[in-house]
């Protein structure tokens, strides 16, 4: 493949892979330690992932488990995980806390659904973006040592790269829904 492609190809990735994290964090009535993965708790001054300052565990299918190394952190971290948009209700026994995910309504299961949509529409923008800024940049060397022909075939590839993109992207929406949904 031609490296003004993989170059291109490279951010589609990175586009993917950053929508990806953003459908880890929607909670699907299971408990699924991604959904903190956003929240920073105030660890001697500096912002740190809850991972890092305690052990998380998946108990049950819908408890979250979190343990943290020092005793005095239960606090920090169930303030971290209230001012948070995740919408769980933290409970503690002065050293684990729990989160305890509520079932989803059929009505809430299809907000998330429209959600996660948005997300993969918007992601699809992000891949249409790239391969608008690589189109732009193959005409650019037109006049250059670069022939007309050649212009056309990295047309084509970034299309072929876009297009795979595209039908990854709806799988991925696809697949999520698909879990949103099972009861």
């Amino acid at each position: 493949m031609d490296e003004r492609i993989k170059v291109y190809e490279e951010k589609m990735r990175k586009s993917y892979n950053n929508m990806l994290s953003e459908f880890d964090g929607v909670r699907a009535g299971r408990a699924n330690p991604n959904v903190l993965n956003k929240i920073r708790v105030d660890y001697y001054g500096t912002p740190t992932p809850i991972q890092q300052v305690g052990n998380v565990t998946v108990p049950e299918p819908r408890v979250l488990q979190i343990q943290p190394w020092e005793p005095k952190m239960v606090r920090e971290i169930e303030k971290a995980i209230m001012t948070s948009d995740i919408g769980i209700h933290p409970s503690d026994d002065g050293r684990v806390i729990r989160l305890v995910f509520p079932e989803l309504t059929e009505e809430r299961r299809k907000d998330l659904v429209k959600d996660i949509k948005k997300k993969g529409e918007a992601g699809k923008v992000a891949v249409r973006n790239i391969r608008r800024d690589a189109n732009d940049a193959f005409k650019k060397l037109k006049g250059s040592e670069v022939s007309e022909d050649e212009i056309k075939d990295l047309g084509e590839e970034i299309q072929k790269v876009t297009d795979r993109f595209i039908k990854d992207i709806d799988k991925a929406v696809e697949d999520k829904s698909k879990e949103i949904m099972t009861v």
